[in-house]
């Protein structure tokens, strides 16, 4: 199959289930923002968005999502590793390559670090019980996630870790953006310098309002 056996579909896959994780990440980083101004109106979001057919339905698609965008990356990191001249790349990375790209592998699996942490956290204790039919515990337990986040963030070294993750998000998305756009054609002198921009924007944005839940998570749990 073309999309898979050739390196531009495994391109293509990668960019394209890149751009998909950005715009979940918005919205995520929408709704938790949420919190910061109303926790109320917080937990009716999670209730509506709670163990139903939709939501299973999205959560299973992301899913699908991370697991391609993670598989093919590795893919063309390796074939990528191996095709290169140790030389040449030096060179290359030294002169012509931003920060972000010399790294993405490694941001990469820092950003699967902090997701992890953010999946036991969070959905392991919110969706994951209601999904399990575990309905008393999670009525009794974990149906305040405003509350639920300030008690998680009320720890400054969980903070700090999540201040870290999102900042290797930042990197990640600096760069994973733009080359999403890159390699569908949209290129020329025109157009990559106002993606590199827009990348910046859209990265700066999902960190500000990720890091703002985690700084007001803090300070009302004090």
């Amino acid at each position: 199959m073309w999309l898979i056996d050739s390196s531009i579909g495994r391109k293509l896959i990668m960019s394209i289930t890149g751009l998909f994780l950005i715009l979940f990440l918005t919205f995520h980083m929408s709704m938790n923002a949420v919190a910061i101004f109303s926790g109320e109106a917080y937990n009716g979001i999670c209730e509506f968005l709670g163990a139903n057919w939709y939501a299973l339905v999205g959560t299973l698609v992301l899913a699908c999502g991370f697991i391609l965008h993670i598989i093919f990356a590795m893919i063309l990191t390796l074939r990528n590793m191996k095709a290169r001249p140790v030389g040449y790349s030096v060179q290359r990375n030294q002169n012509e390559v931003e920060l972000s790209s010399q790294n993405m592998l490694v941001l990469g699996f820092v950003v699967i670090g902090g997701l992890l942490l953010h999946l036991t956290q969070f959905w392991a204790k919110m969706q994951l019980p209601e999904i399990m039919g575990a309905e008393a515990e999670y009525a009794g337990q974990f149906s305040d996630g405003a509350a639920l986040i300030q008690a998680t963030f009320s720890n400054p070294v969980i903070c700090l870790i999540y201040l870290v993750w999102l900042a290797a998000l930042w990197f990640h998305l600096t760069h994973g953006f733009w080359s999403a756009f890159q390699t569908m054609g949209i290129n020329g002198k025109t157009w990559f310098p106002r993606l590199k921009c827009i990348a910046n924007i859209v990265a700066t944005i999902i960190f500000l309002g990720f890091g703002a839940v985690v700084v007001a998570g803090y300070i009302q749990s004090l």
